[in-house]
């Protein structure tokens, strides 16, 4: 509870790996645990993210998605609630940093 992870995936990566590379950080309980977002249901392991709208313009290192994991409790069965807290907010990426496209429309705009 309470941990930050931040996973190297790609949007063809399934909900199993990003599991696995998330489990790692529990002591490997993969198969004890449920991914979701606020926003949804729990996410079938053979789905790969972008099935769930996780892409490359929607998880961004400046902008992460966020994504729970629920662990199951041993002795109910039943997953733990969903509780996630968001991170704070980075500061705004360096023009230098931005695409193309984005100084364009930020210089038309100026």
């Amino acid at each position: 509870k309470k941990t930050t992870v931040f996973p190297d995936a790609k949007e063809t990566t399934s909900v199993r790996e990003l599991k696995k590379m998330i489990a790692g950080h529990h002591q490997g309980r993969s198969r004890k645990t449920r991914c979701s977002t606020r926003t949804s249901s729990a996410w079938t392991t053979t789905k790969m993210l972008t099935e769930y709208g996780l892409n490359s313009s929607t998880a961004k290192a400046q902008a992460p998605a966020t994504v729970g994991l629920a662990f199951r409790d041993p002795d109910s069965g039943k997953f733990e609630n969903l509780d996630v807290t968001p991170l704070s907010s980075p500061p705004e990426l360096p023009d230098v940093m931005k695409p193309p496209e984005s100084q364009a429309h930020e210089q038309t705009v100026a």
